[in-house]
């Protein structure tokens, strides 16, 4: 049996070495069998982590609160005295993103002392650049409307003049509609210079200075009903360049401005 078992194992080293030959192998490199293949009795434990050391705290810094636009634009429309100052008061406003973009501020234009104001919207381009309400086509529209019913923006006398203004002094960007929270910003301002100017009635150009002055939209319901907007008797009409685009529409802006006339001929003055 011993024998046997010898001759097992020679020849099993034999083939081994023989298969060992066939691979490529040709060199010794120990002198005692390993088997890379066995694992250790004790495997070495990997040491714990040591902790992170606590990163410094760094101090908090609180934004500081930066001056309410609202409350400073009320401030600012409140301490205006006259017309003059309350151009200048907006001229030094710079809490309203519209103003770095825009050529000029737009305050007014025509007579201030006349018993009608009209408030437009907000400057497009020809008014940005002119630094005038209602100076492009759609001014150009409104100028014979009115004179339809004779009142002129260059009239010297109150009872045949006209006094135009809009909501936003500054031209907002690409002529698009004034946001809300553009209105409530300016919205100090309009109150102050309607007060300071002191009009019989007002008519409302569209639906940002309905927004303005009555906190209501839907210009073409409101239209043609007279309501009441800082304290004053006030009609809301669709904006003249909604007429250069509907001119179907000329009809209804022409009964308003027939409505305006009558109030106007019914008011003491």
């Amino acid at each position: 049996m011993t024998g046997d078992a010898d001759q097992f194992d020679h020849d099993a080293a034999r083939a081994a070495l023989e298969w060992l030959v066939e691979l490529g192998v040709d060199t010794a490199v120990g002198d005692a069998p390993v088997n890379a293949y066995e694992l250790p009795d004790h495997l070495a434990q990997p040491k714990p982590a040591a902790p992170p050391a606590d990163a410094p705290a760094l101090p908090l810094r609180v934004a500081e609160a930066g001056p309410d636009p609202v409350e400073e634009a009320r401030r600012a429309a409140k301490s205006a005295r006259t017309l003059e100052e309350l151009r200048e008061a907006i001229v030094a406003y710079d809490l309203c993103p519209l103003k770095k973009g825009a050529k000029n501020t737009v305050f007014s234009d025509g007579n201030p002392k006349a018993r009608v104001m009209v408030i437009g919207e907000a400057p497009g381009r020809d008014e940005d650049i002119q630094g005038k309400p209602f100076v492009g086509r759609a001014g150009q529209l409104l100028d014979r409307m009115f004179a339809g019913i004779g009142l002129d923006r260059t009239a010297p006398d109150a009872a045949h003049a006209l006094y135009i203004t809009n909501v936003l002094p500054w031209r907002p960007p690409g002529n698009r509609e004034p946001e809300a929270g553009e209105i409530a910003q300016m919205l100090p301002f309009l109150a102050r210079h309607v007060e300071l100017a002191d009009p019989d009635l007002i008519v409302l150009m569209g639906n940002a200075a309905c927004a303005a002055a009555l906190n209501r939209r839907g210009i073409m319901r409101l239209r043609g009903h007279w309501t009441e907007a800082f304290g004053r008797p006030a009609m809301p009409m669709t904006h003249p360049a909604y007429l250069l685009r509907q001119p179907h529409a000329k009809r209804e802006a022409w009964a308003d401005l027939l409505a305006i006339r009558a109030r106007l001929d019914s008011l003491p003055g």
